[in-house]
């Protein structure tokens, strides 16, 4: 008799101890979906889908301080595109200018404002000229504030009986802004001056 009660309190306290193995393993297994769930939750937060033209694009969210390499590069090169592409037209021109004078300081407006008293903008007008710019490569120092760019490009001279290709290389620095519909990447160009402007070819048509 003695003997099956100690078989039963033995078996009691192997179920006793198999329980608290069953709850201490539901627990863990609990917290592990816990965390994966809210990985995935976090993740799909960042996942953004823009519908064009009837497809689900996704697109990845970033932090400001991932992409500002990124954003500044290419606030230079639109800055420059836009102040060097010009055509025969004072309406276009005007207008060119004013997208880029929206992200560079005083420092831009000076050098348009010594183009137009030289007649650079009425040449190109009465002369019915063209002027493209294209990127080389742009450098963007990022280990101090605020931060300097060096741009190198090539800028063409269409004139009605010669092609000039002439190098560009400019320097500056940018400093953070507040973004706008005129500034989207948020940053403006301060001491923007040119470093070099040589003529590299000139070409008969």
């Amino acid at each position: 008799m003695f003997q099956n009660l100690k078989n039963i309190d033995r078996a009691f306290q192997h179920v006793k101890y198999l329980s608290f193995g069953v709850m201490v393993a539901s627990f863990i297994f609990s917290t592990v979906l816990g965390v994966r769930a809210i990985q995935a939750i976090r993740e799909a937060q960042e996942r953004i889908y823009i519908l064009a033209e009837g497809k689900a694009l996704e697109a990845f969210s970033a932090t400001r301080k991932e992409n500002i390499p990124v954003e500044a590069k290419d606030h230079v090169k639109m800055f420059h595109h836009y102040f060097f592409t010009l055509s025969p037209d004072e309406s276009f021109i005007q207008i060119q200018i004013k997208k880029s004078l929206y992200l560079a300081d005083a420092s831009a407006k000076k050098v348009y404002d010594n183009l137009k008293e030289r007649g650079y903008y009425h040449e190109f007008i009465s002369a019915n000229m063209n002027q493209r710019i294209q990127m080389d490569s742009v450098q963007v120092i990022m280990d101090s504030y605020p931060y300097e760019f060096t741009y190198y490009g090539k800028q063409e001279i269409i004139r009605p009986t010669t092609v000039i290709l002439r190098q560009l290389i400019t320097k500056g620095r940018l400093r953070h802004i507040d973004r706008s519909d005129q500034n989207s990447h948020g940053f403006l160009i301060e001491n923007w001056e040119t470093v070099s402007n040589e003529n590299l070819k000139v070409e008969k048509r």
